[in-house]
This record gives structure tokens, C-alpha cells and sequence, in this order.
């Protein structure tokens, strides 16, 4: 007999109401399904990714600090006005890639707000390893899908 399928916890993606959300970073990963089909390194699927992110930056939906594609997800370091929500965001930020390069999301996404006891720089130097990591290039300067303001 076949075992089910581990049920995925799904957690809230807001942060309790004593946590200023103003100025924090977020780290958020957001997956493509299947995993491992590549469906995000390659330059129509950045184009239209890395372009979503800075239009949304400059409609003040968020302000991204740096975003990084692998084949099958993606890392950014953001943050939100406190007046937005940060999961209508982020879906209205899946839903239009979709459309843009027939990118295929899994629902939700993961997100960890970066506490005062730890590194915005190592944050980002973990996301640019990424690729390097996953043997996709030797060197972080050498991967094309990466963004740092």
C-alpha cells in the first residue's frame, strides 16, 4: 500500500502585529513546479522577472535589495511599507510572470524576516553562492540571473 504524501504546513505571511514590518528585509524563496525543470534561468524568464521586481519597486510595492533565479526558484531580499501586504505582493507578482514567461509557481512561498542578530550581508552573499553551490558556474559574478542594488 502506498504511503500518503507528507501534508506541507502552511504558515501565515504576516508578521505578528507587535513586529514593525516598516524597513524590515525579508529573505523569500519562491519555487516553480515541477522542481527541477528549468524554468527560470534563462533570459525570457529573467527579463520578465527581474523587470517585474523593479517596476514594482518603483510603484513603492516593495524595495528589492537583491533577487537571484535558479532553474527552478528564486531568492530576493525585499522590503514592504507598512501599509502593504506582503503575500497580495508576492501572488500579484507570480500571477503576472505566469502570464509574462509561462513560468509555473507552486502555490505560497517562503519568507524569514532578517532579525537584528543577523547579517543582511550574509543573507546576500548565501544567495549569490547559490548557483555557484549547485555547480551551475565557478564564480557568483559568472551566473547571469542575479540582481543587487
Amino acid at each position: 500500500m502506498k504511503e500518503p504524501k507528507p501534508v506541507r504546513k502552511t504558515l501565515p505571511h504576516s508578521p505578528p502585529w507587535w513586529v514593525e514590518i516598516e524597513g524590515q528585509v525579508f529573505f523569500v524563496t519562491i519555487c516553480t513546479r515541477p522542481r527541477g525543470k528549468n524554468q527560470l534561468a534563462n533570459g525570457h524568464a529573467w527579463s520578465s522577472i527581474l523587470g517585474t521586481f523593479l517596476k514594482y519597486q518603483q510603484l513603492g510595492h516593495w524595495h528589492v535589495r537583491r533577487v537571484l533565479a535558479m532553474p527552478d526558484h528564486l531568492h530576493a531580499l525585499l522590503s514592504f511599507p507598512a501599509e502593504l501586504n506582503m503575500r497580495k505582493r508576492v501572488q500579484s507578482f507570480k500571477s503576472w510572470t505566469a502570464k509574462e514567461a509561462a513560468i509555473s509557481w507552486q502555490d505560497g512561498f517562503f519568507d524569514h524576516r532578517i532579525r537584528a542578530d543577523e547579517s543582511l550581508e550574509e543573507k546576500s552573499h548565501y544567495i549569490a553562492m547559490n548557483p555557484v553551490r549547485a555547480g551551475l558556474c565557478e564564480k557568483p559574478e559568472d551566473w547571469d540571473y542575479g540582481w543587487k542594488r
